[in-house]
C-alpha cells in the first residue's frame, strides 16, 4: 500500500475502530451474577512504595533494555548506551523523580505504530491483514524495566501470578507449556481415557483491556496501594498513538483501554487482569494451562461415560460470561 498521510490515518481509524466494536460488544451483553469475578483473597503484604533505584541497579536496566530506537528518540538508542556514562546522574533523577512522585512522564506516553502484514501473501489492499507494531520511547522502557523489577518481586514473593500462566514469567515459556499439557495427554492415554481439547483464544485481548477494572484488579487482587497504584494509574491513562508510515503519519489519537504494546509492562499487566480466570476454570473441575492470552481447557474422558463433556461445555459457557 502507497504511503500517505491519508493512508496512515485510514491505518488509525481501522486499528481504533476494531477495538471499539469489540468493546462495545461486550459492554451490550447482560451482566449477571455468573459474570462476576470469584473471590480471591488478598495477599498478606501489600506495596505501596518504590525502593529507589541506585546507579549500580540503573546500569542493569539499562544493558538489559533493548536497543530498539524509537522516532521519539531524540538519539539512537545505540549511541545513548555507548555515552551513558555522561548522563548517568540526570537519567538516575528522572527515574527516582518518577518512582517517587508516582508520576509517569507524559512525554513517554505517546506510541508511534507502524502497520505490519500479517503474512506476505494476504491481499496488501485490506486492512484486516494488518497487525498494529507499537514502539515507545527508549526513556520509557528505562522506568519501566525499573517498575518491573520491583513488581516481579513482590509478586513472587507472595505468590499471586496464577499457577498455570506461562506467559512471561521467568522460568516459564511455550515450551514448558507444551510439555505440562503434553504429559497431562499422555497420563490420560496411560489411564486408558480419551482427551478432548480445547483452544480458547481472544480477540484483541491486550488492546481491550479495560483500565478500571485493571486498576481494580492491582488494588484488590494484587494488593497495590498508595505511590504504586498511583504510578500505575498515571501510566495507564492520557496515553497516545500515531500511525507512521516511512515519511508519513497520522494525526495523534487518544488511546482510552488497553496495555501498552511494546511495552515491558503490558504482558504482567495482561496476567493479572486476568487472575480470576483461573478460579472461574477450577471451580469446573477442568484442567487449563494458559500462554498469555491463549488457553487450552482439557479433560479425561472414559469411552463410556461423557458427563466430562457437559462440565467442559459448562465451564466454557461460564468463561463466556466472565470475559
Amino acid at each position: 500500500m502507497p504511503s500517505s498521510n491519508a493512508a496512515c490515518e485510514d491505518f488509525a481509524d481501522h486499528f481504533m475502530g476494531k477495538i471499539n466494536a469489540i468493546r462495545s460488544n461486550i459492554s451490550s451483553m447482560q451482566y449477571t451474577d455468573l459474570n462476576r469475578p470469584p473471590a480471591l483473597s488478598l495477599p498478606e503484604e501489600t506495596l505501596g512504595s518504590f525502593v529507589l533505584v541506585d546507579a549500580e541497579m540503573l546500569g542493569r536496566v539499562v544493558s538489559q533494555v533493548n536497543t530498539t530506537t524509537c522516532l521519539l528518540d531524540p538519539i539512537p538508542t545505540s549511541l545513548f548506551k555507548t555515552f551513558y556514562g555522561f548522563f548517568e546522574s540526570e537519567l538516575l533523577n528522572i527515574v527516582n523523580c518518577s518512582l517517587q512522585t508516582g508520576v509517569f512522564p507524559s512525554a513517554c506516553k505517546t506510541a508511534v505504530v507502524r502497520p505490519l502484514l500479517k503474512k506476505s501473501q494476504l491481499d496488501p489492499k485490506n486492512l484486516d491483514n494488518y497487525r498494529p507494531v507499537s514502539n515507545l520511547p527508549f526513556l520509557s522502557k528505562i522506568i519501566e524495566k525499573s517498575v518491573a523489577t520491583q513488581l516481579h518481586e513482590f509478586l513472587n514473593a507472595q505468590k499471586i501470578l496464577e499457577k498455570y500462566q506461562s506467559g512471561f514469567r521467568k522460568s516459564h515459556s511455550t515450551e514448558t507449556a507444551l510439555l505440562k499439557i503434553v504429559n497431562d495427554l499422555r497420563l490420560n492415554y496411560d489411564s486408558q481415557k480419551l482427551s478432548v481439547l480445547v483452544l480458547l483464544d481472544l480477540s484483541a485481548a491486550f488492546d481491550t483491556v479495560d483500565h478500571q477494572i485493571l486498576l481494580d484488579r492491582l488494588s484488590s487482587l494484587v494488593g497495590l496501594s498508595g505511590n504504586v497504584l498511583k504510578w500505575f494509574y498515571s501510566y495507564l491513562t492520557d496515553r497516545h498513538f500515531y500511525v507512521s508510515m516511512d515519511m508519513c503519519s497520522s494525526g495523534i489519537h487518544e488511546i482510552s483501554c488497553g496495555v501498552p504494546q511494546g511495552s515491558i509492562l503490558g504482558p504482567i499487566l495482561f496476567n493479572l487482569y486476568m487472575l480470576p480466570l483461573g478460579e472461574v476454570i477450577r471451580r469446573h473441575g477442568v484442567d487449563f494451562h494458559s500462554y498469555a492470552d491463549d488457553t487450552q481447557l482439557y479433560i479425561a474422558v472414559s469411552p463410556d461415560d461423557l458427563e466430562p463433556v457437559n462440565t467442559l461445555l459448562n465451564c466454557i459457557l461460564d468463561i463466556k460470561l466472565w470475559m
